[in-house]
């Protein structure tokens, strides 16, 4: 990418800021009036000349202004973009929703549905794939004679539950029984190495064993789940209310089915190109997502891995709000899950 003098750095900064507030083509004579640049909008034309050819603006029309292209919001995102400072009361704001939860998919919905509503953007949040990932707790809880609650906690943090018909003689002395073979039998093990373990077994109690069972059949049911990763979605209403989609239905239609493929919108937000942190438009594999950005950061439980969260919008994005909001939540999550581990597993979803 070639490097920008500064009279051209700070003319196509004023472009993308222009352009990002009014979602409109920008002329050198608009420019020259709003803003303080020191030339002339002959000096102006000129430079936005240069930079077209550069390839850092496109023309959508003969006639009309300039837009940045992709490569000039890369060389923005890269070399111009001034992050924000986030004002306390949204510091506030996002500690509270990651602080106030004790399962890992409340907690990641409350942070997502505020960091869309700081951004006007889609978010997604999602846990990682990990093969690594093994399992923390397995205990089965007395609802009602016939129903037990199952729960499983995973080493990143993630928690599921399922309701479980059983055998109605089980007594709360077989759900003891039944939690210590769990416990010995299962916890601590490879989520992966699940399809190789033989079903856990009471011993010589056939109601236990059929609880273990019932549970074992679920958890390999979950365990699909385990390995796809959670996705959790918020905000798809602001996408609508942009400009560009507005007057670009099909794009906005083919990211909503996307959202709706939980492998697909997994794997945008999950595997960056180059690890990069901000993807732009074009520099996306999927052909569908050419005309948006992603910013993502990942959050971690101790030092491991545990998922993403990311916002998603036009090209067009306020990235010097978008990326410090970003990485903010990221930072308290990690945060709130590492506190919640330290101090011992997480309470079931409700």
């Amino acid at each position: 990418m070639a490097d920008l003098d500064p009279r051209k750095r700070t003319i196509l900064r004023t472009i993308i800021v222009e352009y990002v507030s009014t979602a409109e083509p920008v002329g050198s004579e608009s420019l020259v009036a709003k803003y303080p640049l020191g030339v002339k909008s002959a000096t102006v034309r000129n430079e936005m000349a240069e930079l077209l050819d550069l390839g850092f603006l496109a023309q959508p029309h003969t006639s009309a202004g300039r837009i940045p292209s992709d490569l000039g919001y890369r060389y923005y995102v890269d070399q111009l973009v001034i992050a924000r400072e986030l004002d306390q009361s949204t510091r506030d704001h996002l500690v509270e929703v990651t602080h106030d939860g004790s399962a890992l998919q409340g907690i990641l919905r409350d942070a997502a549905r505020v960091l869309s509503q700081l951004t006007r953007l889609l978010t997604v949040a999602t846990t990682v794939k990990e093969p690594k990932l093994t399992i923390r707790t397995a205990v089965v809880s007395a609802m009602s004679p016939n129903q037990v609650l199952f729960v499983v906690a995973l080493s990143n943090g993630q928690i599921e539950n399922r309701m479980l018909e059983v055998p109605a003689d089980l007594t709360l002395a077989d759900v003891g029984v039944a939690n210590e073979v769990l416990a010995t039998q299962l916890v601590g093990k490879s989520v992966r190495g699940l399809r190789r373990l033989p079903v856990p077994t009471g011993g010589s109690n056939a109601v236990v064993d059929r609880l273990l069972t019932v549970a074992w059949q679920q958890l390999r049911a979950m365990e699909r789940t385990f390995q796809r990763g959670t996705v959790i979605t918020e905000g798809e209403q602001h996408l609508i209310t942009q400009p560009e989609f507005r007057r670009d239905l099909e794009s906005i239609q083919t990211l909503l089915q996307e959202i709706g493929n939980t492998e697909s919108i997994y794997d945008v937000v999950n595997a960056p190109e180059s690890g990069q942190v901000v993807t732009i438009g074009s520099e996306h594999r999927r052909e569908t997502m050419r005309a948006f950005s992603v910013v993502r950061q990942s959050f971690y439980v101790g030092n491991d891995e545990a998922g993403v969260i990311a916002v998603v919008g036009p090209t067009r994005m306020r990235y010097d709000d978008s990326i410090p909001l970003v990485n903010f939540t990221a930072n308290a999550l990690s945060k709130s899950l590492s506190r919640y581990f330290a101090a011992g597993p997480l309470e079931p979803a409700p």
